[in-house]
């Protein structure tokens, strides 16, 4: 489909089976597309509004339940850990670091300000290239009635700069939550189209939080 993750849903006697694709790979854990798979399920009649969704992925058993106009979405933490990342890291951002953390996917990059996430113009050969191919860029709010800002960036899988990224807020929400000493926050993903996120940080879980709306029906002919 040519956009950054492509969901593929399929029924089960418990749930429905849920696989995501970026335009290159397979991924193992996505949260807009698994959001939007579940906002269609309603729509479509194949779940009951009041019925949350199952879905039986290569990260586990996710869920997800209408919570008003939005959808909540119950998902692992994955939390970073301070280590020290390659040099090519920082120069293929171009920014200097208040914190370089990572996890078994992608690094933590948190830097001083919302402005400089928003003006970084990454180097994407650079970071295509790197050990783990994606970076998660953050900040702490300036603008009203937000916590904290980020950017996604993930070319070695395929998508340069990914609009809104569920999965990251799996990461970002317990880094934060220590920072601001907050369980609930409201966050937003300054990527050229934008997405506001609301994240909630359990014991061992993150529950993400977003809109969906149906802007397209068609069929596919294989």
């Amino acid at each position: 489909m040519n956009l950054s993750e492509t969901a593929f849903v399929t029924r089960r006697p418990d749930g429905f089976g849920l696989r995501w694709f970026t335009p290159t790979v397979e991924v193992d854990l996505c949260g807009h597309a698994t959001l939007a798979s579940a906002h269609v399920l309603w729509e479509s009649g194949a779940l009951k509004p009041a019925a949350a969704a199952y879905f039986h992925t290569r990260s586990g058993v996710l869920i997800a339940r209408k919570k008003g106009a939005w959808v909540e979405l119950d998902f692992p933490l994955r939390v970073a850990r301070k280590c020290t990342v390659p040099g090519d890291l920082l120069l293929a951002l171009g920014a200097k670091p208040l914190f370089t953390g990572c996890n078994d996917v992608g690094y933590l990059v948190e830097v001083e300000s919302e402005k400089v996430v928003r003006e970084l113009k990454p180097d994407f050969s650079i970071l295509g290239r790197l050990p783990l191919s994606r970076a998660m860029v953050t900040a702490r709010a300036s603008t009203a009635g937000y916590d904290f800002v980020s950017r996604y960036f993930a070319p070695g899988v395929g998508v340069d700069e990914d609009p809104v990224t569920g999965s990251s807020f799996c990461c970002l929400g317990p880094y934060w939550q220590k920072k601001l000493k907050k369980t609930e926050m409201m966050a937003y993903q300054a990527s050229r189209r934008g997405g506001t996120v609301r994240v909630r940080v359990g014991k061992d879980r993150t529950y993400i939080s977003g809109e969906a709306v149906t802007v397209a029906v068609g069929s596919i002919v294989v």
